[in-house]
């Protein structure tokens, strides 16, 4: 496609304290091989109280960005501020917490305009946020089949597919203009519930792994472990705001923590006690194969990694059903 043919694109990118990662996605974003000119870079900042916004200004010389205030700070306000900002054919929702390859930007637009998709997105790869062993150990954890189940964007593909889901979505904006924004009362998980809506509604998403991108996760469990806990938590909570926010595949780890929580009654004591020894086996055999391809120092932490990513997954999952049933506030 000739330059003075590709169309006007728009990134959306909600940013909050994000002073440790944003300069390596904005690197990424001045090595992109779309033209600058047809670029609009919108950052929608929920009131940064580190260096986030000025390490943004700092790149004004580079790329055409600007940045909104997000006086509720929260993601999907951020998203339906940047997008109703936007001026450009197709928007592309970003993260500051990752980097893009130089062709990111060209792969998706060529994609959406060859498939004729409403929305297209690509794989990530989970890249440590330090060198130190739990850092690494998280991120070969998010980036298992064990540890995320069929998210196909985190494990990896290798042909075209249509799919449910993908991560930091490039949208026609056709799709907003008819289907509505992001649903501001999802503090998390807005992203899946929007792209369940739209393809129940016929629209088509496609999965191309020639579109790659970087994504830096938490480092330590403490944040693994909070960051899942609410991820959790919204799940069954969204559906006091939504009809359908969440796929099946979500409701596995809060299947697995009440397979062990119902142990106390003695007639599922040999259910839960099942339950258990088959996920312990399958947790020791996948760390198992971490270590092996990694080193044996990430066998225990592995083990330790995957308890700490489901068991806050679904303890969250099922206090938010729990507060979705009898009300009370969230989180």
């Amino acid at each position: 496609m000739k330059c003075e043919d590709l169309p006007k694109v728009s990134l959306v990118i909600p940013s909050r304290n994000e002073e440790k990662h944003i300069g390596n996605f904005l690197d990424s974003l001045c090595r992109v091989n779309y033209p600058k000119h047809k670029l609009e870079i919108i950052f929608v900042d929920g009131k940064s109280e580190d260096n986030t916004k000025k390490i943004i200004e700092g790149y004004r010389e580079k790329l055409l960005v600007s940045v909104i205030e997000n006086e509720k700070k929260i993601t999907p306000v951020a998203l339906n501020i940047g997008i109703k900002n936007s001026s450009g054919d197709y928007i592309i929702i970003l993260s500051s917490h990752t980097s893009i390859n130089e062709s990111f930007i060209m792969d998706n637009i060529e994609t959406i305009i060859e498939t004729k998709a409403d929305c297209v997105g690509g794989v990530i790869n989970t890249i440590p946020a330090n060198n130190k062993l739990f850092a690494k150990t998280i991120a070969f954890v998010l980036s298992n089949r064990f540890g995320v189940g069929n998210s196909i964007f985190r494990t990896g593909a290798d042909k075209i597919m249509e799919t449910d889901t993908v991560p930091y979505g490039c949208y026609r904006r056709g799709v907003f203009d008819k289907f509505g924004y992001f649903n501001e009362n999802l503090v998390r998980n807005q992203d899946i519930e929007f792209n369940l809506r739209i393809k129940n509604a016929g629209c088509k998403i496609i999965l191309n792994p020639k579109i790659r991108s970087v994504y830096y996760p938490r480092e330590t469990l403490k944040d693994l472990f909070k960051q899942n806990y609410q991820n959790g938590f919204w799940i069954f909570y969204s559906l006091k705001f939504a009809k359908l926010p969440f796929s099946y595949r979500h409701t596995i780890p809060s299947l697995f923590v009440l397979s062990i929580l119902l142990g106390i009654f003695p007639f599922f004591r040999s259910i839960s006690l099942l339950s258990l020894i088959s996920y312990t086996v399958a947790n020791v055999s996948f760390s198992f194969q971490i270590a092996k391809n990694n080193g044996f120092i990430y066998f225990v932490p592995s083990i330790i990694s995957f308890w700490t990513l489901h068991l806050s997954y679904g303890i969250g999952s099922i206090w938010g059903g729990i507060k979705y049933l009898f009300g009370g506030k969230n989180g």
